[in-house]
């Protein structure tokens, strides 16, 4: 097997969207939490003593140590995605190792892939009397696997991964602005050109990397071009009006009735069935808006500490109009763009023959 097929079998990425699929409600809802009690008055503790603290104090620190906890989060999930159930406990242990030595989120998700591996190894290959089988799944597999991935962690794994996300973290929080604009506008196109697929689950888990460095603008601009997309295709319709064209058919008016509003708390996937059927121009014009809103939203400042929920997210924001702003741009720039670009279509077309000559979309699957 060459490195390519290697890498397929072992599906990396696949583990890696699951664990994300655990990570993002504990994300959110722990950042809803810190984020109520900061607003409210509340500041973080590092332990909560009794008679020295109120219940923002208490909605601070517990969401700020669970915000703490997810290298923690990230390596049981993809251990456990890896292993099954055997290979949770290395996973948590490997990020609480990655904790310790401030490997952070970088070092739980390698953690997590070496526990995971590691624990389904042992599975696969250590043969055990009958009498000791039940034993595996529950005693002997997390018990060796723990230890040596919290082993591998301190002593091998974590340090350069520390020494690295220190430099990584600092070198984002130095960047001037035009830094902050290129980087914005690289995220703001790169998370919407699939309209939340691989490409899209792959800047999230960048950038939720640096989220829990705690630098929360990056995530931010994904997150807030992901609302802004559905919306701005929704805004086109009655540019296009004003121009006196006619961009959408019947059955496409119908489709942003319900994907504007689901854009609107953070569901991008809405506005599919609308980009399909005319994919370079939709895709020009989101990736166009989502540059722009993802350059301002950093130059700006827009830092949500909750990785979800589209117009939710403002309250958590340090300063909700830089969130505003960001969306206004990126739903001006989709709207103007989509409308412009778009060729007239009459409004009781059939979707499936509304379909340039030029684009074959015969290959292309949604799943």
């Amino acid at each position: 097997m060459n490195i390519k097929e290697i890498l397929a079998a072992a599906n990396l990425k696949g583990h890696l969207l699951t664990a994300i699929s655990f990570l993002i409600p504990v994300v959110c809802g722990a950042g809803f939490i810190i984020s109520i009690g900061l607003s409210l008055g509340g500041g973080v503790q590092d332990t909560l003593i009794a008679g020295q603290f109120d219940v923002w104090g208490v909605l601070a620190t517990v969401g700020a140590k669970a915000l703490g906890l997810l290298p923690v989060v990230i390596a049981c999930g993809i251990a456990g995605s890896i292993a099954g159930k055997p290979g949770v406990a290395p996973g948590f242990v490997a990020g609480l190792a990655a904790n310790a030595i401030s490997a952070g989120f970088i070092g739980g998700i390698l953690g997590g892939y070496f526990a995971g591996y590691l624990a389904l190894a042992i599975i696969k290959n250590v043969k055990v009397p009958n009498w000791a089988r039940g034993l595996m799944p529950t005693l002997i597999v997390p018990f060796f696997a723990s230890i040596i991935s919290a082993l591998v962690m301190v002593y091998i794994i974590g340090t350069p991964v520390a020494i690295f996300t220190d430099v990584l973290t600092s070198f984002l929080r130095d960047m001037g602005t035009s830094s902050n604009l290129v980087l914005g506008a690289v995220i703001g196109a790169l998370c919407i050109i699939d309209f939340g697929g691989p490409i899209n689950k792959t800047v999230f888990a960048f950038v939720l990397t640096l989220q829990a460095q705690g630098i929360n603008e990056p995530i931010t601009a994904l997150q807030l071009v992901n609302t802004a997309t559905p919306v701005g295709f929704g805004l086109a319709y009655f540019i296009a009006k004003l121009m006196r064209k006619n961009i959408y058919n019947h059955e496409e008016v119908e489709t942003l009735k319900s994907a504007v509003p689901m854009g609107v708390v953070n569901i991008v996937e809405g506005a599919i069935p609308v980009v399909m059927n005319d994919i370079v121009r939709g895709i020009t014009a989101a990736a166009i808006g989502g540059a722009c809103g993802g350059a301002v939203t950093m130059v700006l400042g827009a830092d949500s500490a909750v990785p979800f929920g589209g117009i939710f997210m403002l309250p958590t924001m340090s300063n909700p109009m830089t969130g505003v702003m960001a969306l206004l741009v990126n739903i001006l720039v989709t709207g103007t763009i989509y409308a412009i670009i778009k060729k007239d279509v009459p409004r009781d077309v059939i979707v499936d023959n509304d379909i340039e000559e030029d684009i074959d979309l015969d290959n292309i699957k949604i799943s």
